[in-house]
């Protein structure tokens, strides 16, 4: 299998588990010979290595010339594939039915055409049941197929090849609408990359009527388990932006519900049950439900507890980034900042283990959200040093609203150090960045305002000033279209703080009677 760079080969050997090394070393044995062992010691030569060095390996090869150690490492790569597809079979019930296909074309091959209609009729089954609709459908191919130029007893047994047909046509017609409503989750989804949330009325017109140009005419009645799931998914997506975490978390629940209804279907695909659990959970965040929050935290907590001796590699970073996630947010809506801030190890600590799998912006994600934190238990310095982190960061890829919301919390932890010969300056630069960027809101724009008038002000704090921007705030509170920006920075939360003499977590927990 040809692979376009080294990287890859180094990135599938830094992120084998000590038992896929055993394994693939046991393969390697089972399946070469002694004398062909150059790949073996290849695998050895980049697993002792922190970062891969060229150099390095020529040193122990001399006398391979650069084509050879190309084809030395793309023989490896596909070694190890095909040991881990070994290993994986077990645990992946599409791997297990695509050899089983494998072995079909094989006997037909051989002429052993009844045997492999056996063998098809059996893994069929298995494909229905787990959900495995394009191998269904390819099962159900091969058998009409074989059907169509040997003669079988199928023709005896009445109604058996029109039951075939009947079957590969409706299987048809679900892939079809499949297929529709994954092409409509990719839209909606292209659409929040593209735009963002909705802003106001005119661009939730806009959403709106996309989405229902785009909805397929279905039937719930007779939908399978993954055309149910798809069409949530995308309703989930279509309320995200449009900021109905209500309708959004309604969605999000029946797709969790299907999962849960349908045990296999966890074990199968627990991806798509995190993600709906996490989006679930940030619907629950954007509502404020404290308790159904609190519920299905714990329901995650399970879930890992049960099934985290087989996710692998993809399955226990998604894990880490919704989990850590869900915990944090946990601590912004109960006001636990202190408890929070707890936390930060073991994120930093997973963060160096999948560094090489993990974007660098959801990193920052990270360093944002603990700078939240410590702005809000009142540790402006410790909130500057993360926030550094993102503002420092040359990535023209990052999100605005994380860039933005960075910048403004920078200005609001200077403020709070009274570090007022710092202020014009910044405050100028914040300014200067937010008239370059389309992903602005009014609640920046009132507490950009704030620092503006702040500093004309004779008295520092202006409690009078403050009163003022807490009663703007208020206001934009009740408009739709303003409510994410309170869930980046509670602006609302910091002022009262400010003209009460409390930090964000101490406001949060005296509203909460805690």
């Amino acid at each position: 299998m040809p692979i376009s760079t080294t990287d890859q080969l180094f990135n599938l050997i830094k992120g084998l588990s000590k038992s896929e090394k055993r394994n693939f070393k046991l393969y390697a044995k089972r399946t070469r010979s002694a004398s062909d062992t150059k790949f073996i010691r290849l695998f050895d030569a980049i697993d002792s290595m922190e970062e891969y060095d060229e150099e390095e390996v020529f040193r122990k090869f001399r006398g391979v010339s650069k084509g050879q150690l190309s084809n030395l490492k793309r023989h490896l790569y596909t070694e190890l594939l095909s040991s881990l597809r070994i290993i994986h079979k077990k645990k992946s019930i599409d791997i297990k039915i695509r050899e089983q296909i494998d072995f079909a074309r094989i006997l037909y091959g051989k002429g052993l055409y009844m045997q492999s209609l056996k063998l098809l009729s059996r893994i069929k089954g298995i494909a229905k049941e787990s959900n495995q609709d394009i191998l269904h459908y390819e099962i159900l191919e091969f058998e009409k197929l074989i059907e169509e130029k040997h003669i079988t007893r199928s023709r005896k047994i009445k109604n058996k090849v029109e039951d075939l047909i009947y079957e590969s046509e409706e299987r048809n017609r679900i892939l079809n609408n499949t297929n529709r409503l994954t092409n409509l989750k990719l839209k909606i989804h292209g659409l929040y990359i593209k735009v963002g949330h909705a802003k106001d009325e005119k661009d939730a017109f806009v959403v709106r009527d996309y989405f229902k140009s785009n909805l397929p005419d279905m039937s719930s009645s007779n939908m399978t388990f993954f055309e149910r799931v798809y069409l949530h998914q995308s309703y989930v997506w279509y309320y995200y932006i449009l900021l109905d975490f209500e309708k959004c978390a309604e969605h999000a629940h029946h797709w969790v519900s299907l999962y849960e209804s349908k045990e296999i279907m966890v074990d199968e695909d627990p991806d798509i049950y995190m993600r709906g659990i996490h989006y679930l959970l940030t619907s629950l965040y954007g509502l404020g439900k404290v308790d159904t929050y609190l519920k299905y935290v714990r329901k995650f907590e399970s879930f890992h507890e049960a099934h985290k001796s087989d996710l692998n590699l993809t399955s226990r970073i998604i894990y880490f980034l919704y989990y850590y996630s869900a915990l944090i947010h946990k601590h912004y809506l109960q006001g636990t900042f202190s408890e929070g801030l707890e936390l930060v190890p073991a994120i930093q600590q997973n963060i160096e283990l999948y560094r090489r799998n993990i974007d660098v912006h959801r990193i920052l994600v990270f360093n944002y959200r603990i700078a939240w934190l410590n702005f809000g238990e009142g540790r402006f310095s410790e909130a500057i040093d993360y926030l550094n982190e993102i503002i420092n960061l040359k990535a023209g890829h990052l999100r605005e609203d994380i860039q933005s919301y960075a910048r403004l919390l920078h200005l609001l932890a200077h403020y709070e150090l009274e570090n007022y010969s710092l202020l014009e300056y910044l405050e100028r630069s914040v300014s200067r960045f937010f008239e370059k960027i389309e992903d602005k809101n009014k609640v920046q724009g009132e507490l950009l305002s704030f620092i503006r008038r702040q500093l004309k002000s004779r008295n520092i704090p202006d409690f009078a000033l403050l009163e003022k921007t807490k009663k703007q705030l208020d206001k934009f509170k009740q408009d739709p279209y303003e409510k994410r920006a309170f869930l980046y920075l509670d602006a609302g939360d910091w002022v009262t703080g400010k003209l009460e003499g409390l930090t964000v977590s101490e406001v949060i927990r005296k509203r909460r009677g805690t």
